[in-house]
């Protein structure tokens, strides 16, 4: 397969069997990488995604984990760990994406969103740390454009993720040096199911399109091979519509 930048290493992606999550595990396992992902739901698009990485010459897994739940965390961790014997990256993909009115957002709705957007990250940065400081390895989070701009009707989904852009930062701190901690800021990424919105969107976009998954795993791939020295930032990949 030629010098593949992560020949080698392993991977261990949450929320990886479909979209973005999906694309990010293929480029890195494009670039060498043995992978693990998780899912919670999508178990049989998990399994195909795991067979497509092995398709590319390394080992791939598909693990059912909750994001949400310190056991389940632990096991994934351990399993990709006693699967491939190391870990080197880590990327906090998972997440959800929900809307309703502000003023008519419950409890139950707000503590949904931030247990997966925020808790999760927490919980697999911590578990997977120890394995992460031997290898000298990364973390790249998953944020979004909503995590800097306010969007009325996603005001639980925007909070979680500027948490997640916080504790990115945070991170990146306490645990240095041994460990790189970046994110990934993703704008309005097409998927073929967006419909007007995602019209709208382009139209607002100075690049005048929305962006792709593989683009997103793209910037992924630049944090997970780029220099270790880059730490704490978050990379935006919106076309600048942030600058809108």
């Amino acid at each position: 397969m030629g010098n593949r930048l992560l020949s080698g290493k392993s991977a261990l992606v949450t929320g990886g069997a479909r979209r973005i999550g999906c694309a990010i595990a293929l480029a890195l396992a494009a670039e060498g990488a043995d992978v693990a992902i998780t899912f919670l739901k999508s178990g049989e698009e998990a399994h195909q995604t795991a067979r497509a990485i092995e398709s590319l010459g390394v080992r791939g897994i598909a693990l059912e984990c909750d994001v949400r739940s310190e056991d389940s965390v632990k096991a994934a961790v351990a399993a990709t760990v006693g699967q491939f014997g190391h870990l080197d990256v880590v990327v906090n993909n998972a997440a959800v994406f929900e809307r309703s009115p502000l003023d008519r957002l419950t409890v139950a709705a707000w503590d949904a969103v931030f247990e997966t957007n925020a808790r999760g990250p927490f919980l697999v940065a911590r578990e997977a740390l120890p394995h992460l400081r031997a290898t000298e390895g990364r973390i790249v989070n998953i944020g979004s454009l909503g995590g800097s701009h306010a969007w009325a009707d996603h005001a639980h989904y925007c909070s979680s993720k500027a948490a997640l852009h916080m504790l990115t930062q945070a991170m990146a701190k306490g645990f240095a040096p041994e460990v790189s901690v970046n994110c990934v800021a993703p704008g309005w990424i097409e998927m073929g199911e967006n419909g007007d919105a995602g019209a709208r969107f382009a139209v607002r976009t100075p690049m005048g399109r929305n962006g792709t998954a593989e683009e997103v795993a793209q910037a992924v791939l630049f944090f997970a091979t780029g220099p270790h020295f880059v730490t704490g930032q978050i990379l935006g990949v919106d076309g600048g519509l942030g600058l809108a």
